[in-house]
């Protein structure tokens, strides 16, 4: 993944982020931040794949944005993500850009939670995370070239309390650690490996705390920007990653979180 050019040549803007020829593939894909995250790559010029358990919603997906390709997959399910990658593998091919999106959450007390959610959000949001990123991995060890993209938390970096969710606290934290052995480890193989953290951004997850007054009110108060991330804000740091812009940085986590980690 890497520009052509004379010695001494600079690269334009639009030869740094230009993504034409890559495959791509997001997982989480069928509605939010996994939704944007597609379409920005495939604006930027790549063949994306969308991947997520809810093939309705993927199929509508491909329906209103032609282009894209669908591949069911349940991210916990290490049978369903070999399946999904071998079918990405068949009828696409290989993947150049990984984006982990794919995650979920259970807020609970941490004196009440249940070690079957605790197990649950672990799988989904790193074991399965890690399960996928070692079989594209290993593809492009072999091709020698690639970036993936964790999609973690500020809740990786800082707590969550008071809305207490330790398991997804655990899990991107796990994440973002995972994010910057597998850069080291795969460097070697011109494989970058970052993390975005993003602080709070509309999705399914977030609505129920961001349509509460209250809670539209505490992440105002604790957000040096005073207001929450809009839809397309996390999309600019997603391309630089993926693409050839970033094509030295590795091992790197990017808040994009109106300023919520540097207080």
């Amino acid at each position: 993944m890497t520009v052509d050019l004379p010695p001494g040549a600079v690269p334009t803007p639009a030869e740094m982020f230009d993504l034409d020829g890559h495959i791509a593939l997001v997982t989480g894909a069928s509605s939010g931040l996994g939704v944007q995250f597609a379409l920005a790559l495939q604006t930027a010029g790549a063949q994306v794949v969308i991947a997520a358990r809810r093939a309705d919603r993927l199929k509508a997906l491909c329906e209103a944005h032609p282009g894209l390709t669908a591949v069911a997959c349940d991210i916990a399910d290490p049978t369903s993500v070999e399946s999904a990658y071998r079918e990405v593998s068949d009828r696409v091919g290989a993947v150049d850009i990984l984006i982990n999106n794919a995650g979920m959450s259970v807020p609970a007390r941490a004196e009440e939670e249940s070690l079957t959610d605790f197990r649950y959000v672990l799988d989904v949001n790193l074991v399965g995370t890690f399960s996928l990123t070692q079989l594209v991995g290993r593809g492009m060890i072999e091709r020698c070239g690639g970036s993936i993209v964790n999609v973690a938390s500020i809740l990786g970096m800082v707590a969550a309390a008071p809305n207490r969710q330790a398991a997804y606290c655990a899990s991107k934290g796990g994440l973002i650690n995972l994010t910057r052995e597998l850069a080291v480890q795969w460097a070697r193989h011109n494989i970058r490996v970052n993390a975005l953290a993003p602080g709070f951004f509309p999705s399914e997850a977030t609505s129920e705390l961001l349509d509460d007054d209250a809670g539209a009110a505490y992440i105002r108060r604790n957000t040096p920007m005073a207001r929450p991330g809009r839809d397309g804000e996390l999309c600019g740091a997603l391309l630089l990653l993926a693409s050839n812009a970033g094509s030295f940085i590795t091992g790197q986590v990017i808040a994009v979180d109106g300023g919520w980690t540097a207080r």
